[in-house]
């Protein structure tokens, strides 16, 4: 059997992979905080027919041998933590990192999640919790008869409030950021969520805007770091790409139906 029908095969499962990553990465493109995944391919074994440096004469020695692959196979994805844009929300608790650092939710479990999502709400205790209701840590609770519209959080993450009836800021908590060696090793587990791995390295909390934090930005979001035209010209390439290898399987089948249909 031909060796061409299993590498391009290979081929063409290995770009529909690349097609779901970059699937993935356009339906979150409005998601706050998200960051885009690239996927890296790795070649598979070659099959060695002849080895380079073998002896040609008693002199003399070949200088190249003959190798054939077998394909291509994904290696890995990796999370691209650039900084994505801000956006001006005007909201007290849409908060944005500007810079390294994860925000920290505590979530069911007992377990920690870290998230570039600052979409926080406050549920009906006054504490500071995200969309699925998972509770900043360290956690933040607001003073009975506080005012919503006079919540404060300052770059380095101090989080003050005015109780309705006096106009002197309460100093309520401080918001920590976190930061991994590894970025790229964390483990995606959804609801803009990640959580720590043997690879990422274990968190190194601080204060924001200080030792290589990020500072923290009042009323504005992160928005998602895919930028479309990138990821429609990788789709291009990727379906230009998906169509050379079925060429491949077309062509190796061909020359297997002459070579089937020869006669003596």
């Amino acid at each position: 059997m031909m060796r061409s029908l299993w590498t391009a095969a290979s081929g063409m499962i290995g770009q529909q992979f690349n097609i779901d990553t970059i699937a993935n990465n356009l339906s979150n493109v409005n998601t706050a905080g998200y960051k885009k995944s690239r996927p890296d391919f790795e070649d598979l074994l070659y099959q060695t027919i002849r080895s380079a440096g073998t002896p040609a004469t008693r002199d003399t020695l070949i200088p190249t041998g003959i190798q054939v692959g077998h394909g291509v196979r994904p290696a890995a994805t990796q999370k691209m933590y650039s900084q994505g844009s801000l956006q001006n929300t005007g909201n007290n608790l849409d908060l944005a990192i500007e810079g390294e650092g994860f925000f920290r939710v505590q979530l069911y479990d007992g377990s920690f999640g870290y998230t570039r999502d600052g979409t926080f709400k406050i549920d009906s205790n006054g504490q500071i919790i995200n969309s699925n209701g998972y509770k900043l840590s360290p956690e933040i609770i607001m003073p009975e008869g506080f005012v919503f519209s006079d919540i404060s959080i300052s770059q380095d993450g101090l989080v003050t409030v005015k109780v309705a009836g006096d106009d002197t800021p309460i100093e309520v908590g401080r918001i920590s950021i976190y930061r991994f060696v590894n970025p790229a090793g964390l483990k995606n587990i959804g609801q803009n969520l990640v959580k720590t791995s043997a690879a990422s390295g274990l968190p190194v909390g601080g204060k924001p805007g200080f030792f290589g934090m990020g500072k923290i930005q009042q009323g504005f979001i992160e928005m998602s770091n895919v930028q479309v035209v990138e990821e429609m010209v990788n789709m291009i390439v990727a379906q230009r790409a998906y169509e050379l290898n079925s060429k491949a399987i077309i062509t190796s089948d061909s020359m297997l139906a002459t070579a089937n249909a020869l006669k003596r």
